[in-house]
C-alpha cells in the first residue's frame, strides 16, 4: 500500500505517481448519464446545427437510405453525447482507490485529444462507454522539474457490443511554478472592420461539401490543400447554441430543483455570481465577469468545439463515401468570444495497406510495413492530412492530424477499419501494453 500521506497538495511527489499507476486498467464510473441515450434525427440534427454543419447525412433519414450507409448516421464528435456507463459497480477497495486526485493542487491541461473511429453510430442505436485510465508517465518540463502525462480512454460499444469508438485524452499535471511559465496569448479581438466580415462572410458563402460524389484515392495529389472553411467571429449565442446540441457535459444537467440537488452534494462546481447566487462553474464560456475572476480577459469555447470543426473540414472533403479514421488534435491557445477560426488542411501522405493486418503498404514513397488496427476485407486506402485551426492574428490555436479512408476507382468503396480487440476490456489491455511499450522505448 501507498503511505498516501506522503503526497503533498500542488508538490508532484512519486507517492502522487504510485497512487496513480494503481489506477491504471480500473474502470472508473462516469459521473453524468448521457446527454442522448440514442441517436435519433433529431439528436443527430441538433448536434450537426449546432457546430453549423447541415449535412443531410446527419440531419435528413431519407437522404441517409440513399447512401452506402443505408440510413442517417451521426456526425464523428456525437460520441461526445452518448454512453451509457459500462464500468461495474466498485467495491469499497476500489473506491478508496478513486477517491480524490493524486495530483490535486497541480495545474493541470490538456495536451492532446486522439479519436479512432471503427463504425458509424446509426439511427437507433444506443452506446456504452467504459472509461479507464490507461498510463501515466513521468516527462520533463521543458521549464525545469518533471510532469505527470496521465491518459484516460473513453471506449465505446454499441447495443450489440460492437467497438465503435475510442477517444483518447492525455492531461500534463505540473506544479504550479512550471504551469505559470505556459503563458497563453491572452490579445482581445479588436472590433471588425465592414471588409473583415465581409471576407468571413464570402467564405461561408463559398462554402462547399462534396456529400455524394465520391473522392476516389487516386484523385488525391500529397501536398494539395482542402477548402478552407471558416468557424467565427464567435459570440456566445455560438456557445448556447452549441450545448444545444452538446449537452452541459461536465456540470450534471438540470435547473432549479435538479441543480439544486447536484449543488447541495458538490457545491464547489456552483461558486457565487455578484450577486452571490450559486451558478456553474461552466459559466466561464458565456459570462466575461467569470473569465476575469479566473484570470482572463473573457470567455472563450471549449477544446470539443474545435475538434468537432476539425472534423466537420474533414468529413466536408471526404464525401459521404469516404470514412474518418483516426483524429489527433492538440490545444495550444485560447479561443476568445470574438476570435475567428479558419480551419486548413494539407494532404501529407497517402498510402495502401493490403493484408490481415495491414502488413504492407504501398504508399508515393514505395513498400513499408504498417502495424496497426489489422484490415479483413480487402485494401485500406489510407491518407494522412495535416489540419489546423488559426485564428485572425494568424496564429495556429489546435494543430492535427487525421488519417481518412477513401474509395479506390478499382478497389471499390472503403472498408471500415477493425479495432484492436473484440471488446471494450480487450481494447483497455490493448491500450495498456502500448503505452507502456512507448514508455520503455523512450526511457
Amino acid at each position: 500500500m501507498v503511505d498516501e500521506s506522503a503526497e503533498r497538495f500542488g508538490v508532484l511527489t512519486d507517492a502522487a505517481f504510485e497512487r496513480s499507476r494503481r489506477r491504471i486498467g480500473v474502470p472508473q464510473p462516469l459521473p453524468n448519464p448521457p446527454h442522448n441515450y440514442e441517436v435519433t434525427w433529431d439528436a443527430s440534427r441538433h448536434f450537426a446545427y449546432g457546430y453549423g454543419d447541415d449535412n443531410p447525412l446527419y440531419c435528413d433519414p431519407d437522404y441517409g437510405k440513399g447512401t452506402r450507409w443505408g440510413t442517417l448516421i451521426a456526425p464523428p464528435t456525437f460520441l461526445y453525447t452518448v454512453g451509457e456507463d459500462a464500468a461495474p459497480r466498485p467495491d469499497p477497495e476500489t473506491k478508496a482507490l478513486l477517491k480524490g486526485d493524486p495530483f490535486a493542487g497541480l495545474g493541470s491541461y490538456q495536451a492532446v485529444m486522439e479519436f479512432e473511429w471503427w463504425r458509424p453510430f446509426a439511427l437507433g442505436d444506443r452506446a456504452r462507454c467504459l472509461r479507464t485510465q490507461v498510463g501515466v508517465v513521468a516527462k520533463p518540463s521543458s521549464f525545469g522539474g518533471r510532469t505527470a502525462h496521465v491518459t484516460h480512454d473513453f471506449i465505446f460499444a454499441n447495443q450489440h457490443g460492437e467497438p465503435t469508438c475510442l477517444q483518447r485524452g492525455t492531461w500534463i499535471n505540473a506544479e504550479r511554478h512550471t504551469s505559470r511559465e505556459r503563458k497563453k496569448e491572452h490579445d482581445l479581438p479588436e472590433p471588425y472592420s465592414a471588409e473583415q466580415l465581409a471576407e468571413i462572410d464570402a467564405l461561408y458563402a463559398a462554402e462547399s461539401r462534396r456529400g455524394g460524389q465520391p473522392r476516389y484515392f487516386e484523385d488525391v495529389v500529397v501536398g494539395e490543400e482542402l477548402p478552407t472553411k471558416v468557424k467565427g467571429p464567435l459570440t456566445t449565442t455560438d456557445v448556447v447554441v452549441w450545448h444545444l446540441g452538446w449537452g452541459m457535459q461536465l456540470t450534471p444537467p438540470g435547473a432549479f430543483r435538479l441543480a439544486h440537488r447536484v449543488r447541495a452534494k458538490a457545491p464547489g462546481l456552483y461558486p457565487a455570481n455578484a450577486l452571490n447566487i450559486p451558478d456553474t462553474v461552466q459559466r466561464l464560456h458565456w459570462e466575461p465577469a467569470r473569465a476575469q475572476e479566473l484570470g482572463l480577459p473573457t470567455s472563450y469555447d471549449y477544446g470539443a468545439m474545435r475538434e468537432t470543426w476539425l472534423c466537420h473540414l474533414l468529413t466536408d472533403w471526404i464525401g459521404d463515401e469516404g470514412w474518418l479514421w483516426k483524429l489527433s488534435v492538440q490545444h495550444r491557445r485560447f479561443n476568445f468570444v470574438g476570435d475567428t477560426t479558419w480551419l486548413k488542411g494539407r494532404v501529407t501522405d497517402k498510402r495502401q495497406v493490403s493484408g490481415p493486418d495491414g502488413s504492407e503498404a504501398r504508399g508515393e514513397g514505395g513498400i513499408r510495413g504498417e502495424g496497426g488496427i489489422r484490415n479483413e476485407g480487402g485494401i485500406r486506402n489510407e491518407v494522412e492530412i495535416e489540419v489546423w485551426a488559426e485564428n485572425q492574428r494568424g496564429v495556429t490555436t489546435s494543430p492535427a492530424k487525421a488519417v481518412v479512408l477513401l474509395p479506390s476507382r478499382t478497389g471499390g468503396q472503403v472498408v471500415l477499419p477493425t479495432p484492436p480487440a473484440d471488446s471494450a476490456e480487450g481494447i483497455v489491455r490493448h491500450e495498456m501494453d502500448r503505452i507502456a511499450a512507448e514508455a520503455a522505448a523512450e526511457s
